[in-house]
């Protein structure tokens, strides 16, 4: 009799560590939100992801993918103008909306993104500068518009 209790009670033990890092390993309730409010096209949205860029370690229990390969096949810092930041951004959006499979609904957006932080790069310039830096990224931005997430072009990686 001792025995027949015991088995559903080891087995009932054993089964516990893996009850409680299932639980443990739920992203909040609330990531969905998160993640919109780190990927919106305003400055406040960019800084406030920049803030959690560099404290990744207290965003970990939402299971966010900050991986990032910058401006993809197109240089990250084209004639000096600082861009990678802004990739990272787009990268960001992208890897972790494919995750959550809410990607093509938040694909412009996220584009959009891309486009006002590189803009936001271009108002520390000037005169010819300044045209120049616009002119690219309007022309990123055009990139990922066209063929950012193109599945037959480049699978999971984005042009930008």
């Amino acid at each position: 009799m001792r025995r027949l209790l015991a088995l559903p009670l080891v087995a009932a033990l054993l089964a516990l560590p893996l009850l409680t890092a299932g639980q443990a390993s739920a992203a909040p309730a609330d990531k969905p939100q998160v993640l919109s409010n780190l990927t919106q096209t305003s400055a406040a949205s960019y800084n406030s992801w920049v803030a959690a860029n560099n404290d990744q370690g207290a965003w970990a229990a939402y299971g966010f993918d900050w991986s990032t390969d910058y401006c993809s096949s197109s240089p990250d810092n084209p004639f000096g103008f600082p861009f990678q930041t802004a990739c990272a951004r787009h990268d960001f959006g992208y890897r972790n909306y494919k995750a959550e499979g809410t990607f093509d609904a938040n694909k412009a957006r996220l584009d959009s993104a891309l486009y006002e932080d590189l803009k936001r790069v271009c108002t520390g310039y000037s005169g010819a500068t300044k045209t120049s830096c616009d002119a690219l990224a309007w022309t990123y931005y055009q990139a990922v518009d066209i063929f950012g997430f193109t599945p037959a072009v480049d699978g999971e990686r984005s042009v930008v």
